[in-house]
């Protein structure tokens, strides 16, 4: 069965440049009494309203149109002139322009430091290193992959820092035609631009889907395609302009789930009612919910702050770009993707199938749970430094591995070990692409039955061992609500790759 028969596929140009939105070939900028540097903004249309003059209207304000996603009404700008976003809202379509510079979200994996444990000896008979993967064991993988390695016509969208589309385990599934770059607000489709300059996208695309070839690890859904969304740049920082497009490119490009290990806002939590949060947050919340309507699967990890992001108090981490500052939160505030409706919001677990340490939780954000790996409160002879290992590129595995993280396979394939609820989440995402391919569910349907294909994990009776480690945000304690069908550190429970193929 060819699960992307019905949905339409985009054609890609063989220039290796793709808009895959509507726009237009502007004047050259306007001269302004600003001699800043240009500055990227969002601009955002009314609803209903038409953004087709944009070119015209962004212009007559002193900027260059970047791109106009049409579908959703919004629009990204250049400009160096320091009056463009009033300027703009002139026209009386647009309902908000916000400047993205100082809004950017940096990539919250939990810090690798010390020299960790020895690793055990890897298993002869399988992939070179899978020996080393406590973590499909852990969701029965392996049981799963002698029925199916899943089915190439399901593409899974990594919107990461891109992926090393040269790395062996990953090369036999990347989809080139439905990758590209977003970093610039526009789509690239050049290998080039997407390729990974900071190591996290081919982290977890690897664990998505790295192939059963001999080499190194095998993936979740090893026979699925791989499209590389470049959303973070080499430093790791998301600009929103970068969401935006990388949505709107899932959208228009048949992904059927996309996999989101970061948080998309220019704060942690965003404040609808801040003037200055309110233009971005709305985009980004269209651009998503764009991509859900045309069948996508957003699938998204919970974050590392140790905080129950169903009651927000406080706010100390953002922006993290810039300076953070304290602010007081309440449920107004809202982390996306992981608080769009529709969105799979992933809690990390460690080799003895509990929470990890860091992770963070929700009783109305969590839907299931998936390995992460624990470097302290889970150490085990299966996983001695608690972490996740997957694919790394080559080129930075001396740059921005640890040492005492990498992995050489024989063939010369690089591989890091890894924590945090940005290496659960594509666990899940895997098993909703092993699970599309048994069942041909999509989007919604799709969220549903991922939840089922799990087992339930119950709040712990004793959480004293969290004690060490409260919320990042407010020092509250850790606590659990909920039963063993539903709560806040597990959701529906823990992914299981073999039920999601029965």
């Amino acid at each position: 069965m060819n699960l992307r028969s019905t949905r339409a596929k985009a054609i890609v140009a063989a220039t290796g440049l793709v808009i895959a939105v509507t726009s237009a070939v502007v004047a050259p900028q306007v001269a302004t009494a600003s001699n800043d540097a240009d500055s990227t903004y969002l601009v955002l249309y009314r609803d209903g309203a038409s953004s087709a003059g944009a070119a015209n209207t962004v212009r007559n304000a002193g900027g260059t149109l970047v791109a106009n996603y049409s579908q959703i009404g919004v629009v990204v700008a250049r400009s160096s002139n320091t009056s463009f976003a009033s300027a703009v809202r002139q026209d009386g379509n647009v309902s908000g322009a916000a400047r993205t510079n100082g809004f950017a979200t940096k990539l919250r994996d939990v810090a690798d430091s010390g020299a960790g444990a020895a690793v055990p000896a890897a298993d002869p008979g399988a992939d070179s290193l899978a020996g080393l993967q406590w973590d499909m064991t852990q969701i029965h993988a392996p049981e799963a992959h002698a029925i199916t390695g899943g089915s190439p016509d399901v593409v899974v969208g990594d919107i990461d820092t891109g992926l090393d589309w040269t790395h062996p385990d990953l090369a036999p599934n990347v989809d080139f035609a439905d990758s590209a770059s977003c970093v610039s607000g526009a789509p690239d489709n050049s290998p080039a631009a997407w390729n990974d300059d900071n190591g996290h996208g081919t982290h977890t695309a690897g664990t998505i889907a790295a192939a059963a070839n001999g080499i190194g690890i095998v993936g979740v859904a090893p026979d699925v395609q791989l499209a590389g969304i470049k959303a973070g740049n080499a430093d790791g920082f998301f600009f929103p302009e970068a969401v935006v497009c990388a949505f709107m490119w899932a959208g228009t490009h048949s992904i059927d789930i996309t996999n989101n290990s970061y948080f998309a806002d220019p704060w942690l939590f965003n404040c609808k009612n801040d003037a200055g949060q309110r233009a971005i947050w709305t985009a980004e919340r269209r651009a998503i919910k764009f991509a859900q309507s045309s069948g996508t699967l957003v699938v998204a990890a919970e974050g590392n702050e140790s905080d129950d992001v169903s009651h927000p108090t406080q706010d100390v981490t953002s922006p993290d770009d810039t300076t953070p500052v304290t602010r007081e939160i309440s449920n107004e505030c809202a982390v996306v993707p992981l608080e769009v409706p529709g969105v799979v919001g992933v809690t990390a677990t460690g080799n003895l199938q509990e929470k990890s340490f860091y992770s963070s939780y929700g009783v109305s954000t969590t839907d299931v749970a998936a390995p992460g790996g624990d470097s302290i409160l889970q150490l085990t002879a299966a996983a001695p430094n608690g972490r996740v290992l997957s694919s790394w590129p080559a080129s930075l595995i001396n740059v921005t591995c640890l040492a005492a993280r990498r992995v050489v396979d024989a063939s010369g394939a690089t591989y890091c070990y890894q924590q945090g609820t940005s290496m659960a989440s594509p666990h899940a995402v895997g098993v909703a692409a092993l699970l599309e391919s048994a069942s041909g569910k999509t989007g919604g349907a799709l969220a549903a039955a991922l939840q089922q294909a799990t087992n339930p994990l119950p709040c712990p009776a004793d959480v004293s061992a969290y004690a060490p480690f409260p919320s990042v945000s407010n020092g509250a304690p850790q606590t659990c609500q909920g039963g063993v069908g539903h709560n806040g550190w597990y959701g529906s429970g823990e992914v299981d790759a073999l039920k999601a193929v029965h």
